[in-house]
């Protein structure tokens, strides 16, 4: 069989509504790209008709370029804008990628390319549409023909990345270690004070607690989104039963991960992660009185996304044996048994798959022994919200994570093809 080459590009440059935002193929007369190439250019669709990109009339670039709009054309004022200057844009980008090597010689009788253009009705500055589809033509070619971008880079940027027309941004958790800080005294009026005086932080993650979940119901999630709208926020629902009730209701209130309790059958939690996932949020199991989280975990099918180890209130304020810090720690012991056996289900960015927190009167005093073992996430309530100085007390958490503490600068949209300086970017430390 003989081979037939495909490639695929894609460039965003400009600003709206000037903006050029193309998606190129090109590739063999013979293969999946010419076949396209002739289809559209024999079957136009209404609003949407194919047209040969040319320098001028009766000048086509080679390999030969087919045009389609994105956007519907009703008027002859949108059509002017494709077959003025993005035709004629599209075609010198072609033309000089040959001529700068982008596009090899010898093929420019063998492939043909197809250029997704996209015009914003509005728009209405003919030199900008000119130079931006030109620019973006060419990165597009450049592009799709370097198999950009690499794998790498997609793990590196997929998490930072905002989408600018989308409006918002999910989190994730994608950088840990965390600081996950604990809405428990059922008040909405002393937790919205507590949000709004948090310092700015990406490594600050916000808690619905069970006690203000169950005051106010999924309304408390939604009044900590509104305050915090771009924030990872997680509903403690602690669920024992009939999980996917529940995570629907968290999920339409605006929670990005939602906690069940270990002491579930492990059917439960199946059930409970398995629409945690199918929604798109993290499925969290807290692990509080499981005398063996490990042993609970190998009965599960689904695989949680956070696991919590979890010394309650009651017990930590006892004065009986499981109160105390030795007790504790021995609890902390199963961060690296946990990290053990997902060891086999890393991401293939080589990121944990599984990461676990630990919750439980932490203090400053104490969270590093926690890091020590590998803890990814500290839960930590009271310290913080009860504090008389709230920011002071949030500051001494998060300067003992490792890693710089406020927003990600690295996570800025920027799009540098440079290979210097993507590898750089590739090598960096975070």
């Amino acid at each position: 069989m003989v081979k037939t080459d495909f490639y695929i590009g894609e460039a965003l440059i400009g600003d709206a509504p000037n903006l050029a935002h193309l998606d190129v193929m090109i590739g063999s007369k013979g293969g999946p790209v010419g076949y396209a190439f002739s289809q559209s250019l024999s079957q136009p669709s209404v609003g949407h008709g194919s047209l040969l990109a040319v320098i001028r009339p009766n000048l086509v670039p080679k390999p030969q370029t087919l045009i389609i709009p994105k956007v519907t054309i009703s008027k002859m004022e949108e059509a002017n804008k494709i077959f003025g200057p993005a035709q004629s844009a599209v075609a010198k980008a072609v033309a000089d990628a040959v001529e700068e090597g982008i596009i090899p010689l010898n093929k420019v009788d063998e492939w043909v390319i197809i250029v997704n253009v996209f015009i914003h009705p509005e728009a209405e500055d003919y030199r900008k549409i000119y130079q931006y589809n030109y620019g973006a033509t060419k990165l597009a070619l450049k592009r799709a023909l370097e198999n950009y971008p690499p794998i790498e880079k997609i793990f590196y940027d997929k998490d930072r990345a905002k989408h600018p027309v989308a409006g918002i941004k999910a989190p994730k958790l994608w950088r840990p270690p965390y600081l996950q800080v604990a809405l428990d005294h059922p008040s909405l009026d002393h937790h919205k004070k507590v949000v709004a005086i948090l310092p700015n932080s990406d490594r600050i993650i916000l808690e619905v607690g069970t006690p203000f979940l169950k005051k106010y119901g999924m309304d408390a999630i939604r009044e900590i989104r509104t305050i915090k709208p771009n924030k990872y926020i997680v509903a403690d629902l602690k669920t024992l039963d009939v999980g996917k009730l529940e995570v629907d209701d968290a999920f339409n209130a605006g929670a990005d991960g939602v906690v069940c309790s270990g002491l579930a059958s492990p059917a439960s939690i199946d059930k409970f992660l398995l629409e945690a996932e199918r929604m798109g949020i993290d499925g969290i199991v807290d692990m509080m009185e499981v005398p063996d989280p490990v042993a609970k975990l190998q009965k599960l099918k689904q695989i949680p996304r956070v696991v919590i180890l979890h010394r309650g209130i009651d017990a930590e304020q006892s004065t009986k044996a499981e109160g105390s810090i030795e007790a504790q720690k021995k609890k902390w012991g199963f961060v690296p048994k946990i990290k053990d056996l997902y060891k086999d289900n890393q991401l293939a960015s080589g990121r944990d798959r599984v990461l676990v927190a630990v919750a439980g009167g932490i203090v400053p005093e104490t969270a590093s022994d926690a890091l020590a073992l590998g803890a990814d996430i500290l839960i930590v309530g009271r310290f913080i919200t009860s504090s008389k100085d709230i920011k002071n007390s949030t500051r001494r958490m998060i300067n003992i994570l490792p890693g710089y503490s406020d927003v990600d600068l690295k996570r800025i949209h920027s799009e540098d093809d440079d290979k210097e300086a993507l590898e750089k970017q590739l090598k960096e430390k975070e």
